[in-house]
């Protein structure tokens, strides 16, 4: 079922009321989405892209379709720390830099120079190095200057563009460590962040998935009728209620495989992903499931960044080579 309410095309989407997602197809690793909203001659920015070419690109377009607002952006909310949602924020550093004290702290700690050296290495790590080279080839890390919130909050916080509110809520650690979403209540309207994948596998890097199930029902109760994700197309209640289902079948298929014994790597290559198969990026079931079996009270599975995209390009690779053979994914 598709979950789109507007075209997946790239660029700049008028979601009303001088509000704008920028949306980048296909939603895949590194391929994130942000949104402008704008009231007279303020702006906020959420999130900004994964280099500073694509970031260049973004600001070009909305300072096209926003002139006044946008010379100088008043503020920018960094949802979460991954740096497909940071790294272009050195383009906006005269911006009030907003995020949860989580968030800046993560950042604080994974400079950007340090997947810019990984990316160096990928050529010589056999077969995650490939894995990396694929998922991240398209995006230049090289020259990167870390430029971390000068605001953080914890819990919740009303911020002000013109005279519209829009409403910070703290729902992590889920994704990450101190996910946020930004609702504008006088819009109908709330940004995500990575708190949804719409049409593409989430990844719950820490958990507890508990979180981010809450942070679900959290958005479906509230009066929204446009949904910008963190990656995927422009949506609405559908695309949040699918990730809730899709969590929850994760959490019951991986405890069913924990309390029968499996490892979690063969927990995963077990969990049916039929029902997904429409879905980008279903090598992150390594990771969702090596975080639940963590959460449920076991350590295995990869404990770092890169033991995840080890884990994730063997995955991949005998999912694909069971799907050539006909065998359910």
């Amino acid at each position: 079922m598709a979950l789109g309410i507007k075209p997946f095309t790239q660029g700049l989407h008028d979601v009303g009321n001088h509000c704008y997602a920028w949306v980048q197809p296909d939603g895949g690793w590194g391929w994130s989405n942000a949104g402008l909203v704008v009231d007279g001659e303020e702006s906020l920015l959420v999130d900004t892209l994964f280099d500073l070419r694509l970031t260049r690109a973004m600001l070009e377009g909305m300072r096209a379709a926003e002139p006044k607002a946008t010379g100088a952006f008043d503020k920018l909310v960094n949802t979460h720390a991954n740096a497909d949602h940071c790294n272009g924020n050195e383009l906006v550093a005269e911006a009030e830099i907003i995020a949860s004290s989580a968030t800046a702290r993560e950042l604080a700690a994974e400079p950007p120079d340090r997947l810019a050296a990984i990316m160096r290495q990928a050529p010589n790590m056999g077969e995650t190095g490939e894995f990396l080279i694929d998922c991240f080839s398209a995006f230049d890390f090289e020259g990167i200057t870390p430029t971390l919130p000068t605001t953080t909050f914890d819990g919740e916080r009303e911020v002000r563009v013109g005279d519209k509110t829009v409403v910070l809520k703290e729902v992590g650690p889920c994704h990450t460590q101190g996910d946020i979403l930004a609702y504008v209540p006088g819009d109908e309207l709330i940004y995500t962040g990575d708190i949804l994948f719409v049409e593409g596998h989430p990844i719950l890097w820490v958990g507890p998935v508990g979180n981010w199930i809450a942070a679900c029902d959290y958005m479906l109760g509230l009066p929204v009728t446009t949904v910008v994700p963190g990656h995927g197309p422009i949506t609405d209640k559908r695309g949040v209620q699918a990730v809730r289902d899709y969590l929850m079948y994760i959490r019951d298929e991986a405890k069913a495989r924990y309390d029968a014994g499996l490892s979690a790597y063969d927990a995963a290559m077990d969990i049916s992903l039929a029902d997904y198969d429409s879905w980008g990026d279903a090598e992150r079931i390594a990771v969702n499931v090596a975080t639940l079996y963590r959460e449920f009270g076991t350590t295995p599975g990869p404990a770092n960044p890169l033991g995840a995209f080890e884990a994730m390009a063997k995955i991949r690779k005998v999912r694909a080579g069971n799907l050539r053979h006909g065998s359910d994914p």
